[in-house]
């Protein structure tokens, strides 16, 4: 029978905080055994990636009890349970369904008198047919030519997820020959935003994707108009140029002023909802849909892996585990995903609303304070050039902040120059290798402001080169080790009441209907 304790009611829980600060990653790396330890602290990910936690704050007694703390939490338990559609968010009594969208886990789950399995799959290849015939010109514009460009109009998880896949798969299509469409993304109710985008586009070539699940999202419906307003000014009908992803029971369904829908449904969160059509349709436009499916088929490889209850061989496990014990035990506030691959240039800030937005939380999935520290501030931004801003802080500031690396040995394009006897891109993974032994030994000397503490801890995600495949496996890693880090917690990871209150505040604003304090931040902006 699975149980929903707080952390701090768990034996294990207790364990780990008599453990806090009894490994220095210097003394671990400096040793004549690190090599040794850097090779067993290694698990195979999905599509070919790995999971190296040599350069962490962990031994064998550590991760014993991190093992302890996942038995004891139930968290293989809880993940089937979501799988098999237990209504695992309880704020809004809603099941947690996005891993179906990409995998055959979990039994076929029936919800609304529809078999989620079959509609996402049906999802899937309604878009692939889609995107094949605008592909092939069997889809075209007023004039009877071809769409060449496709672009995303959502914000958030609409918008976060789908903007930084495309990024990172956009050279690598080019150089694999699967490059269909120019794809572009509008976000930002900023009118600056939007008129930036379309000046760029020939509005008569371009596909827009209106993606709104409720169908009443204030700031993509704005967006819309504005969109339109452009569409009507170039001569061409709207209803021509744009498709909706929205739920079926929204107001943008079965609507004709759109050309073609596809759906999903409130059991995928927005920031969960790359695999489903929201990153679908653009992707697919974009790539075509086989580049989809070796997404999805990606992220499936990762979601069988994080069913193992050996954390040894479980990467996104033993990755929330230890995520745990350093926000928990080691008591450090913020976690830097640093990406060595220009590819990943959005990959953060997708991470940043995947994990805050889901882990942000203070009380427990029954409305209880609880009394122990949640989610980590995330940020990050890729390497090199991230080497020339805030590591600063990083290597020498007060606050010790765990660092999660990403590299591949191979580079998209296949271009590279030989520079002083190595290529651009052995520079760069030898700035990742530089990075964390420098992070984790530190530098001795006698003028105190160019000493290095070290000690500083850091994890390591890489493989041979970002393709579909790894994109889709790193995506689902992620998403799973913050589902675990919610079961430990105890929180529910999958609403996100945080993000209404401003919302409401803002429709008072345009109402009129406000005092006090709001209405006169109002009169500084609105005139």
């Amino acid at each position: 029978m699975i149980t929903w304790s707080n952390a701090d009611k768990l034996e294990s829980w207790k364990k780990l905080f008599s453990l806090k600060g009894m490994v220095s990653v210097a003394d671990e790396l400096s040793a004549p055994s690190a090599s040794d330890r850097i090779s067993k602290y290694s698990i195979p990910m999905g599509a070919g990636l790995s999971y190296n936690y040599a350069a962490k704050e962990v031994n064998e007694q550590i991760l014993k009890t991190l093992a302890d703390l996942a038995e004891e939490s139930q968290l293989i338990e809880k993940y089937q349970d979501l799988l098999n559609g237990s209504v695992i968010n309880t704020g809004e009594k809603r099941m947690v369904l996005h891993q179906l969208t990409r995998g055959q886990l979990g039994k076929d789950v029936v919800a609304d008198g529809v078999n989620k399995r079959e509609f996402y799959l049906n999802e899937v290849k309604r878009i692939a047919d889609f995107a094949e015939d605008v592909h092939s010109g069997k889809i075209v514009n007023e004039k009877g030519e071809k769409y060449t460009s496709v672009c995303q109009i959502g914000i958030g998880g609409s918008d976060l997820g789908p903007r930084a896949m495309y990024l990172a798969l956009e050279n690598w299509a080019k150089k694999n020959n699967t490059f269909k469409m120019e794809a572009h993304f509008i976000s930002n109710v900023d009118p600056d935003d939007a008129a930036s985008v379309l000046k760029s586009l020939d509005i008569s070539k371009t596909i827009f994707i209106l993606v709104s699940k409720s169908g009443t999202t204030l700031e993509t419906l704005t967006n819309e108009s504005f969109v339109k307003n452009y569409i009507k000014a170039a001569g061409c009908d709207a209803s021509k140029h744009m498709i909706a992803v929205t739920s079926e029971t929204s107001p943008l369904a079965h609507n004709s002023a759109y050309m073609k829908a596809f759906y999903m449904d409130d059991y995928i969160g927005g920031r969960y909802s790359s695999t489903s059509g929201v990153g679908g349709a653009i992707l697919s436009l974009a790539f075509g849909p086989k580049v989809f499916q070796d997404f999805l088929d990606g992220a499936a490889e990762e979601d069988k892996l994080a069913l193992n209850k050996d954390i040894t061989k479980n990467p996104a496990l033993m990755d929330a585990l230890i995520g745990v014990y350093e926000r928990n035990v080691q008591e450090y506030p913020a976690t830097a995903i640093l990406p060595y691959s220009q590819a990943l240039s959005r990959f953060p800030a997708h991470l940043q609303q995947l994990d805050m937005e889901s882990n942000g939380k203070s009380v427990n999935r029954f409305g209880e304070k609880i009394d122990y520290v949640t989610g980590p501030v995330i940020f990050g931004e890729p390497g090199t050039n991230g080497q020339h801003s805030f590591y600063q802080l990083l290597h020498q500031g007060t606050d010790i902040v765990p660092l999660q690396f990403i590299a591949f040995q191979e580079n998209q394009a296949g271009e590279d120059v030989v520079i002083e006897d190595s290529t651009s891109q052995k520079k760069l993974c030898a700035n990742v290798t530089a990075q964390i032994v420098a992070f984790a030994c530190g530098k001795k000397d006698d003028d105190p402001n160019k000493s290095f503490a070290g000690n500083r801890p850091s994890s390591l995600i890489y493989g041979k080169t970002l393709c579909p495949k790894t994109l889709g496996a790193l995506l689902a890693h992620y998403e799973n080790k913050v589902m675990f880090q919610g079961f430990v917690w105890n929180i529910n990871s999958f609403d996100q009441e945080g993000v209404q209150l401003g919302k409401k505040l803002a429709k008072a604003v345009l109402s009129g209907n406000m005092e006090g304090a709001l209405k006169a931040y109002a009169g500084l902006l609105i005139k």
